[in-house]
């Protein structure tokens, strides 16, 4: 088969698994639900992806594609910034990839220990082309910083990352129960979150 429909089927599963995790939950989609979303029959998945969390790592190493993209265009368009800039446009580019920042918080385990090394390999390219995106930025903008200092922001922010979606993404049952078991919390959206933890970071 060759290799560009290999790549459009691929990202009608991706696209059919993205579309099935606006609603539902990861232990709820299955290969067939996903299959039911494509063109093509459930069985063909097995051609491309051999588990559902092979499919959603794929969706994730997609999401850190498409926030290098981000970074790469704040990165060309600023030539300098102050903490604050800086923390306001990478704060931006991080509240645009919820997808990624729910499957961080919840899925990751799964989604590693159930796929193929080869897949595995493949996403840990982009996640650790995100950290070399991010250095980049940090080099470029903050030219002062010593590498320690600079080590020491990129090793703290992407760990900052897996914790921001359960804090910023509350459900009503999850309110209803911090009030009732009297746990003081200060709900802040992923933009305040993020902004609020680089400015630290960097201070």
């Amino acid at each position: 088969m060759a290799r560009e429909i290999v790549d459009i089927r691929k990202e009608e599963i991706i696209n059919a698994c993205e579309k099935l995790y606006q609603k539902s939950n990861f232990k709820d989609i299955t290969i067939k639900s996903i299959g039911e979303e494509t063109t093509f029959s459930r069985t063909s998945i097995y051609n491309y992806f051999q588990t559902k969390e092979e499919i959603f790592l794929a969706l994730l190493k997609r999401e850190y594609e498409r926030w290098i993209d981000d970074l790469n265009e704040m990165y060309e368009k600023n030539f300098k910034m102050t903490k604050e800039v800086f923390a306001d446009k990478l704060a931006h580019t991080v509240a645009k990839r919820k997808n990624l920042l729910k499957l961080l918080s919840m899925n990751m385990y799964d989604m590693e220990e159930n796929s193929r090394m080869e897949e595995l390999i493949e996403f840990k390219k982009a996640y650790g082309n995100a950290i070399k995106m991010v250095k980049k930025c940090v080099d470029k903008f903050f030219e002062k910083m010593s590498e320690n200092e600079k080590e020491e922001f990129i090793f703290l922010f992407f760990p900052l990352m897996y914790g921001i979606y359960p804090y910023a993404e509350v459900t009503e049952k999850q309110k209803e129960a911090m009030q009732e078991a009297d746990v003081p919390f200060k709900y802040l959206s992923i933009y305040e979150i993020t902004y609020k933890g680089i400015l630290k970071l960097l201070n």
